[in-house]
């Protein structure tokens, strides 16, 4: 049995998950309706989503036990997730206004308005609520921003009890991911389920009567993702983009895409940061940050909905307007949940300012769950494949700034020891050895000045 799983784990686990979305869709399409096999999905999905929080919990405190981190890269990490969801929004308007879809309404009457905005607050209270919740409640409800809060105090808190108890609190961490590790190792068995279950029972017919709206979305979640994004990690790094950006999207969309949640997705985007070699006092804290505040896609979705909405009612929208509801939208994605279908339950949101009621609104939603088999599925990839490059880039740009070479292990490569620390009084890295002599299988970035 050992020999087996060895052998298992020694193929790679993106050719793993390929077989395993090809033999789902071959199932689905010649045996639809097993409901063992869409259990294997559903299991994989449940235990991602049972383990994120406790995960998330004590690698934070664990994390901030023993250091206090890199204050000056998680700045940078947040304001590139800011940046990359108001562009996002922008884009989503604008594609918006070039390309303006309508839909089929049922019982509405075009003339209607909405009173003043007022769904920011809410929003706004929504996320300080949050964070100020009972930290159970947090974990057992899987409330993201919650469990930071508490595992950053704690944390902090910890910073000054005894070495055993420090230890303790990061073997428990250790102990997290390498359950982690285990769970992630049955992907292929979950992507097969899941996968699977969309076809047998969804199909492509589904999509015909919201074509456009569809190509509307996915054409701009794929510009973010092969385009804006990409601009914003070369503008930082000064290097070529598309590598570090395929690696995330080979790595962390395609799982994203089918377990269809943020949050799920956070042991894997882990696992790659790791392979990438960053610095884990990072990424332990912007991974879990990210998969609830950084929401491009949710953006994207927000927007669209919006704007296609006021086309169908005949609503004439202003340069103005457009640039508030991108804001809007960004920090509305803020308060996504980081699970599947999350973006969709704060269309109204953006709605309620372009002075449309809640009948519509409730349609478009209705609509977003017909549509979500791809749109939903292609957010997630978008939002958790940002969450790992925009952490790398930021790390990237705080290595070039400071002379450090940058370094990308190969996929399956065991990423090198970090060739500098953190100096606790400046925030600055020093070098500690030059490890380029050490891993010659370690190609440095490209650099394109």
């Amino acid at each position: 049995m050992k020999a087996i799983w060895e052998k298992w784990n020694s193929w790679n686990l993106i050719k793993r998950i390929l077989w395993g979305l090809a033999i789902g869709t071959v199932l689905a399409l010649i045996i639809p309706g097993i409901a063992v096999i869409t259990l294997l999905g559903t299991l994989f999905v449940a235990a991602l989503r049972g383990l994120a929080p406790i995960l998330v919990f004590f690698l934070v405190m664990g994390a901030l036990t023993s250091t206090g981190g890199n204050a000056g890269t998680m700045k940078r990490i947040v304001g590139l997730y800011a940046i990359s969801t108001i562009i996002a929004g922008l884009v989503a308007v604008a594609a918006s206004f070039l390309f303006p879809v309508t839909v089929t309404l049922n019982n509405i009457d075009t003339s209607q308005a909405a009173g003043a905005p007022s769904g920011i607050g809410e929003v706004l209270t929504n996320l300080l609520t949050s964070v100020t919740c009972n930290p159970v409640d947090a974990l057992v409800n899987a409330n993201y921003l919650g469990i930071l809060a508490w595992a950053i105090l704690l944390g902090l808190a910890l910073r000054m009890a005894h070495a055993q108890t420090k230890r303790v609190v990061n073997d428990i961490a250790y102990a997290v991911q390498q359950v982690v590790a285990w769970v992630i190792s049955f992907a292929p068995f979950g992507v097969c389920g899941l996968v699977y279950n969309a076809v047998s029972t969804s199909g492509m017919s589904i999509f015909i009567e919201y074509g456009a709206l569809l190509a509307v979305l996915l054409g701009c979640m794929l510009l973010i993702a092969f385009g804006t994004n990409p601009a914003i990690v070369a503008a930082a790094t000064r290097m070529n983009p598309y590598p570090l950006v395929m690696r995330c999207l080979k790595e962390s969309a395609i799982t994203a895409f089918f377990t269809r949640s943020s949050a799920a997705n956070i042991p894997v985007n882990m696992q790659l940061c790791h392979s990438l070699g960053l610095d884990e006092r990072t990424y332990s804290i912007s991974i879990p940050l990210g998969s609830t505040v950084n929401m491009c896609g949710a953006a994207v979705t927000i927007s669209v909905m919006a704007m296609t909405a006021a086309h169908t009612l005949g609503i004439s929208i202003d340069f103005p307007s457009a640039l508030i509801l991108c804001l809007l939208s960004a920090v509305g994605a803020a308060g996504t949940s980081g699970v599947a279908g999350g973006s969709l339950m704060l269309i109204p949101l953006a709605c309620s300012f372009l002075g449309i009621g809640s009948d519509v609104s409730a349609q478009m939603i209705g609509i977003g769950f017909i549509i979500g088999v791809l749109q939903d599925a292609t957010e997630t990839a978008l939002n958790s494949s940002s969450d790992a490059l925009l952490t790398a880039t930021a790390e990237f740009h705080q290595r070039r700034a400071h002379g450090i070479p940058i370094y990308m292990p190969k996929r399956g490569e065991i990423p090198p020891e970090a060739s500098y620390t953190i100096d606790e009084k400046t925030g600055k890295p020093i070098i500690v050895e030059d490890r380029a002599k050490e891993i010659p299988s370690a190609q440095p970035a490209v650099q394109t000045e």
